[in-house]
């Protein structure tokens, strides 16, 4: 149990849960400092992972109100390119799947810049991106995607039905687990959703982060870490069904979740079958959460000891990829830039600024050929094979690059 006997799921308000995982203080993971302001106060918060004994949701303890989080925000997603390939390939599915044409109307929340909708632009499918962060909404708008700057929920999905545009496909990729009120979240996809439409989400899954030991997914974006086992009693308590179910490797994995109105799809065997299998798991058990800790635990003295150890043999060592996995990583292990020379990262917004809480400096790729450290961390270790490929020359030059999860790798 946990020990404040504060614990409300914010799923099914259950006052029982147990503590999974304290990762201590840690900055925000995408507020990436700037070099003129080293020495200004940075905040800090909680970050504790616990469990739902009574729906098994994963969920983070300590919130951060998402005006804070992603107001003004330095993810772009257009800068990875196996993420630019995904979005194409699921919207051309999709377009051809369920008939969408110039009379059907997509929405996609938390839009980013405009790399899935685009896809829809381009076919002359209309679509609207609901995205909070003002500066990556206008770089959306710029590319001529309609894009209303906004958290979403049932009052914006009232909003957008009373003024004509309910949704024949609801999008949500990587956003459904950021948003704290998931109750609210989930009344409105129904609300915005027509009566025969369909709700297409994807998020990092659960029993990937457990089994693989995948803590850097957790940070303050992320409140929430779903099973199918947890989302199919909180869509059916807003009369929606879940009738089909991927599971996907990317972003060390992902499930892609269908869903639509209560009894306006059939419930396909994906569903039963994965359900079934998050049950021989015992997912609905504290037995399967147990050793989490211990193994994070494990991830981080190899690290420490092989850093320590290359240290020890003059090596120069650097990272890859200003993510917000690798801020969770470097503030957790307490590496910072006495250990890494800097921090390489192919989104020139990211470029010129430090990392949070470890202040490494972020530079452009080239810089890891141009200054050939002996090895390099690879923060960014779901985007493993796309950043290997690109790196080709520094490693054919002799270049290595360490691969922390799921658990210490050198290639």
């Amino acid at each position: 149990m946990i020990s404040d006997s504060k614990f409300q799921c914010r799923s099914c308000d259950s006052p029982e849960g147990k503590l999974l995982l304290d990762l201590g203080l840690q900055p925000l993971a995408n507020q990436l400092v700037r070099p003129e302001d080293i020495n200004k106060p940075e905040p800090k918060f909680p970050l504790r992972l616990a469990i739902c004994r009574s729906c098994w949701l994963l969920q983070i303890l300590d919130l951060v109100p998402p005006a804070e989080l992603f107001s003004e925000y330095l993810y772009f997603s257009s800068f990875s390119d196996a993420l630019l390939r995904h979005a194409r390939e699921a919207a051309e599915r999709y377009i051809r799947e369920f008939s969408l044409n110039e009379g059907s109307q997509v929405v996609e929340i938390a839009s980013n810049d405009g790399y899935l909708l685009q896809n829809f632009v381009r076919a002359h499918v209309p679509c609207l991106g609901v995205e909070p962060a003002a500066n990556i909404a206008k770089v959306a708008r710029e590319k001529g995607i309609e894009t209303v700057v906004e958290f979403f929920g049932q009052s914006l999905a009232a909003k957008l039905v009373a003024g004509g545009r309910p949704a024949d496909l609801i999008l949500g990729n990587n956003v459904f687990a950021h948003a704290p009120n998931t109750n609210d979240f989930v009344a409105g996809l129904r609300t915005l959703l027509k009566p025969s439409g369909r709700i297409v989400l994807e998020f990092p899954y659960a029993v990937d982060l457990i089994e693989h030991t995948e803590f850097d997914t957790i940070y303050h974006e992320h409140v929430f870490y779903f099973t199918l086992t947890a989302l199919k009693v909180l869509f059916e308590r807003h009369a929606l069904s879940i009738f089909h179910v991927e599971h996907l490797p990317i972003h060390g994995g992902s499930l892609r979740l269908f869903a639509g109105h209560a009894s306006a799809h059939p419930v396909e065997a994906s569903v039963r079958e994965l359900l079934a299998e998050e049950k021989r798991k015992g997912v609905d058990s504290l037995q399967f959460y147990e050793g989490f800790a211990r193994r994070v635990m494990e991830i981080r003295t190899s690290l420490s000891e092989l850093l320590a150890n290359l240290a020890q043999a003059g090596k120069r060592v650097a990272a890859y990829g200003a993510s917000a996995k690798g801020s969770t990583l470097l503030n957790f292990f307490g590496v910072g830039h006495q250990q890494l020379e800097f921090v390489v990262d192919r989104s020139t917004y990211k470029q010129g600024r430090l990392t949070p809480g470890t202040h490494i400096p972020i530079v452009p790729p080239e810089q890891l050929l141009a200054q050939q450290p002996d090895y390099t961390l690879l923060l960014t270790w779901n985007f493993a094979d796309e950043i290997l490929e690109q790196q080709k020359a520094y490693r054919q030059k002799g270049g290595k690059f360490i691969i922390p999860i799921p658990s210490l790798t050198i290639v």
